[in-house]
């Protein structure tokens, strides 16, 4: 292998303002502090190579400007990004835009039976959905901008070559024990583990059975190959751990070039040494494998394969949200079992169905700034990532009206055959959004719970003999009701007051109490609207309850929330029948509501609550509605 396939791989930092960066940064947290004591003390500026020849030795380019850092978000493609990845793309993102770094969108693609193009091409949608980039803009005219997007199946070669220098170094040698007898030799938390009996195998019989494993020689579980460590260390991921496996399978990005894939755990520092990462932040629960990680860089290193200095791994807490689950087992069952329509079901925390239902992407950059980043778990309530949304939301939408629970209302003293125009501002702190017109005429749509016959205590809506006013058009007193057959209330009559109307000079001359929102019966559009919610009815789904026995872990599946979605019939105001999918809006009293972007069809948009106005779960995991 020809050092020129590294350095094409090896990225060439541009000269960086990281003193204009740094004044940009708001917050700070750990991970932070790290990265400053690094660009300050110039740790990570490639120096000239100048290690010993061996096998394989190859030479990385440099220098690396100082004042760059490089971070990378390495998904593997085996499914679609949830709430926990938002998290990570943003802090690994976000630290290489506030020091004018780079971060690499790197798909992690060593397990070929579980991955397929659907996952990369949505991974790179949601990236991008974000408000992130992997690409750097070009420096001059001439210059080609820079792209750091990468896939760690194109390394196999160079990893291959790196197994077979820790295999003629000493330091990896073929197993042909089966699972099972590796695992009962492994040891436990307690106990060391105990030397497989192939372990002392010679260099030259380890590299030619590694060779005949590459070329398809041996069916799968035949052999493996494993980094040759310390069986009694106490950190089990030192146990000598497997590197290499035989997988007779196809693969998205090589196809059927290899029958041999690396391991994770060997392929994941590779590939950040490749790509001259800095700082390899990830989450927790891979600080045990950190001492995998800087062993094998460590080796290669000495061997000359790899440039110093190395990529430093960093561990912060995952996400952690009351009322979902992010399991990607439990998330497969929800949909393989048909709890939800799919991937992109509104209520599952995934990013494609964040989308569906209308979270802004700056909603997640947001939440991601306020939970911040510690080395310690902690369970954030659901209610702050809507608190996030809705501040979003209500800054940027437009202002609809809806009644989504209609109850007719006659104005029997507006002349029959009558129609108006009412003026209506699209956000009433933002008059740059402008106005619109709404028709308003004799018969109208109303809420049904905006009226009351016999009112109680405190109510000041509608009720006989009290006056209200509808917004942006007339005051209007009741002066009854009919009902259906069953007794149910069908009809609401009123008359207006004529001078009232708002924006005129006699509206102000009449004070109410209420006020409410309508459609025009001649006018209104009639929409499905689908009304989500949390799709999990408790704080910890699966968790224990107060009485439940010790130990024993409830079905998630069984807290499951019955009413996590309705869907209505609801009358809309006429300028919402020509919006576009994924186009928002907050009805007003009703939340915010978003055109869903698959079932919608021009004429007629199919809308989906985003999130309700304020949050209506009471502490303790009760639903108010």
């Amino acid at each position: 292998m020809r050092a020129s396939r590294i350095k094409d791989r090896t990225v060439n930092h541009e000269p960086a303002s990281h003193s204009a960066a740094s004044a940009a940064i708001a917050s700070t947290h750990f991970i932070r502090n790290i990265i400053e004591a690094d660009l300050a003390a110039g740790k990570h500026a490639l120096r000239h190579w100048s290690g010993r020849p061996g096998p394989g030795a190859q030479q990385l380019a440099g220098p690396l400007d100082p004042a760059r850092i490089r971070t990378r978000f390495p998904p593997e493609p085996n499914g679609y990004l949830h709430f926990g990845h938002a998290k990570s793309i943003c802090l690994n993102f976000g630290l290489a835009e506030d020091y004018g770094g780079r971060c690499h969108l790197r798909f992690d693609d060593t397990n070929p039976e579980k991955e397929e193009q659907e996952y990369v091409d949505s991974i790179i949608d949601a990236v991008r959905w974000l408000g992130f980039s992997w690409e750097a803009p070009a420096a001059g005219a001439d210059a080609q901008a820079e792209c750091n997007l990468y896939y760690a199946s194109n390394y196999f070669g160079w990893m291959v070559e790196f197994a077979e220098y820790l295999i003629a170094s000493g330091h990896a040698y073929v197993d042909s024990q089966s699972a099972e007898e590796m695992r009962a030799r492994r040891g436990t938390l307690t106990e060391p583990g105990v030397d497989s009996p192939f372990r002392e195998r010679s260099v030259d019989e380890n590299m030619d059975l590694f060779r005949r494993m590459q070329r398809g020689e041996f069916p799968d579980g035949a052999h493996v190959l494993r980094a040759k460590i310390d069986m009694a260390s106490a950190n089990i991921n030192l146990r000598d751990p497997a590197i290499y496996r035989i997988r007779h399978a196809s693969h998205h990005n090589t196809g059927d070039r290899w029958c041999v894939y690396p391991m994770y755990t060997y392929a994941h520092p590779i590939e950040d040494a490749l790509e001259n990462i800095s700082h390899s932040i990830c989450t927790l629960e891979f600080a045990d494998q950190r001492p995998f990680y800087d062993w094998l860089l460590e080796r290669l290193a000495e061997g000359g394969l790899l440039q110093r200095p190395l990529p430093q791994q960093i561990e912060f807490s995952r996400l952690n949200l009351t009322y979902i689950v992010l399991s990607k087992r439990k998330l497969i069952q929800l949909v393989d079992e048909g709890h939800v329509t799919g991937w992109d079901d509104p209520r599952l925390p995934t990013l494609v169905g964040a989308r569906r239902r209308g979270y802004p992407p700056e909603g997640f950059r947001l939440f991601a700034e306020r939970v911040g980043v510690s080395r310690s778990d902690s369970l954030i309530d659901y209610s702050l990532l809507e608190d996030c949304m809705r501040e979003v939301l209500n800054e940027t939408t437009p202002r609809r009206m809806a009644v989504l629970d209609p109850l007719k209302l006659v104005i029997d003293n507006y002349p029959a055959g009558h129609g108006e125009s009412c003026l209506a501002a699209n956000h009433p702190l933002k008059p740059e959004m402008g106005r619109r017109e709404m028709p308003f005429g004799r018969e109208l749509w109303i809420e049904r719970d905006d009226f009351m016959e016999r009112p109680s205590k405190g109510y000041h809506r509608l009720y006989p003999g009290n006056l209200v006013r509808l917004r942006h058009a007339y005051v209007v007193r009741c002066t009854g009701c009919e009902h259906d057959p069953s007794g149910r209330v069908s009809v609401v009559h009123c008359e207006y007051l004529p001078d009232s109307k708002s924006g005129t000079p006699g509206a102000d001359a009449h004070k109410v109490k209420g006020n409410l929102h309508w459609v025009a019966a001649d006018h209104a559009y009639r929409a499905q609207v689908r009304l989500y919610d949390r799709l999990f009815s408790v704080p910890s789904p699966g968790g224990r309850r107060e009485g439940d026995a010790d130990g024993v872990e409830r079905d998630f599946r069984d807290d499951i929330n019955p009413d996590s979605v309705r869907v209505v019939d609801g009358w809309l105001e006429p300028a919402l029948k020509d919006a576009q999918p994924e186009a928002g809006f907050q009805f007003e009293r009703h939340g915010y509501f978003v055109v869903d972007r698959v079932d919608s069809r021009v004429g007629a948009p199919v809308f989906n609550r985003t999130v309700t106005l304020r949050d209506s779960w009471a502490a303790g995991g009760s639903h108010r509605r």
